[in-house]
């Protein structure tokens, strides 16, 4: 598969995972018939194919690497805050299902104009860095120690908490790994980082060391969980993927936890989305996808950042 492939399957299986995803939004877990296909709903009435805040957030990311050409903190931020005040880049052209650890970060920016403007306290640990993380891992490919690196600082923007910082930094190295070609077993492997022995000298804090180390192997449901809990939303990504063989289960069995379910999706969809590239993603799904022209554009574009 080129690499290409990947970058697009990337960035696609993200919003694939979060307008599937959307319909089980906040239901609870085994209180719905399992969802089978795109068809939107859910709580914000959307049309197949649209998506929430998770792809709105990860396309300002994007958005931002390419314009700026690099890592560029303040201008994501300027970015998202565009996104929360006037619907920029969002698939219904308002903001919508904005996280409360968000919203407080991105009003502390505007105050302040701090960028590490993401609550430390362990309790805000919630996964709303880890589900637009894509971007950061695709422009930094090239360089995977930096790319660790830059996703777990991607995350302070908005989400301080070691947790999610070590979520984004773990997950990143995972999505590197794939757009490289690594093999399942291998980036499922214990405590798989693209760089030699990393995890030794920049060790992961306890819970997110627990699942690189294999925890969602061993679980079922309802000890696998698609809430808005970053460890929660990582184990379950994770799990999917694992208990999968092509995109389309994988992303099924994550939404189909319900809870937070469009960001289960949207978790999962990178990693796999990468894995998978865009040809393992079903064809109905992404002709349907909002702007899937634009995302491809913005895949493609990071490629090319990256390859040079």
């Amino acid at each position: 598969m080129k690499q290409i492939e990947r970058y697009r399957g990337c960035l696609l299986g993200l919003a694939a995972g979060d307008a599937l995803g959307t319909t089980l939004e906040f239901r609870t877990p085994g209180s719905f018939p399992p969802l089978d296909d795109m068809v939107g709903g859910g709580p914000f009435s959307l049309a197949p194919g649209q998506w929430t805040d998770d792809t709105a957030m990860a396309l300002c990311l994007a958005e931002s690497l390419i314009q700026r050409q690099g890592f560029d903190l303040s201008d994501q931020l300027n970015r998202y805050v565009r996104w929360f005040r006037l619907g920029h880049l969002s698939s219904t052209g308002v903001c919508f299902d904005i996280g409360n650890t968000v919203r407080t970060a991105l009003i502390k920016y505007e105050g302040t104009g701090e960028p590490h403007s993401g609550s430390r306290d362990p309790y805000s640990a919630g996964n709303g860095s880890l589900m637009r993380l894509a971007p950061v891992p695709m422009y930094f490919a090239k360089t995977p120690a930096e790319a660790i690196d830059k996703c777990g600082i991607s995350s302070k923007t908005t989400h301080g908490a070691r947790a999610a910082v070590d979520a984004c930094r773990y997950y990143g190295g995972l999505i590197v790994g794939a757009l490289n070609g690594m093999g399942k077993e291998e980036l499922l492997g214990e405590r798989f980082s693209p760089v030699n022995n990393y995890w030794e000298t920049q060790p992961l804090v306890g819970e997110i060391d627990q699942i690189a180390r294999g925890s969602f192997k061993e679980k079922q449901p309802p000890e696998i969980k698609g809430t808005g809990y970053v460890v929660d939303s990582l184990e379950a990504a994770l799990w999917a993927f694992y208990h999968s063989e092509t995109f389309e289960s994988g992303c099924l069995l994550a939404v189909n936890l319900g809870d937070d379910a469009d960001t289960t999706g949207a978790v999962y969809g990178q990693l796999a989305g990468a894995y998978y590239g865009e040809e393992g993603i079903p064809s109905a799904w992404g002709s349907k996808l909002a702007f899937n022209n634009l995302i491809r554009d913005y895949a493609d574009q990071i490629f090319n950042l990256a390859s040079n």
